[in-house]
C-alpha cells in the first residue's frame, strides 16, 4: 500500500526515531550535495538494479522522497 505523508509527519518520524528506511530518489550528485539525515540514495536510473540490494526487506516501512515541491 502506498501512502503519502507530509513533511511534518516525516519530521515527527525522524524526531521519534521510528524504525523505517528513508530513501532519496535523486541523482547521486544531488544526494552527496545534501540529503536528510539517515537517508540512503537510490537514484532513479538505478532503481531496477539496486532496489533489491538496498531494500531487501519487503516488509520494511519505506519513506521515499525527491525534489518534488509537494
Amino acid at each position: 500500500m502506498v501512502k503519502t505523508i507530509s513533511r511534518n509527519e516525516l519530521k515527527q518520524k525522524l524526531d521519534r526515531k521510528d524504525d523505517f528506511l528513508l530513501v532519496e530518489t535523486l541523482p547521486a550528485t544531488a544526494y552527496h550535495h545534501n540529503h536528510l539525515p539517515g537517508a540512503i540514495n537510490l537514484p532513479p536510473e538505478n532503481v531496477t538494479t539496486l532496489a533489491s540490494q538496498i531494500l531487501p526487506d519487503r516488509n520494511a516501512e519505506i519513506v521515499v522522497y525527491c525534489a518534488s515541491p509537494t
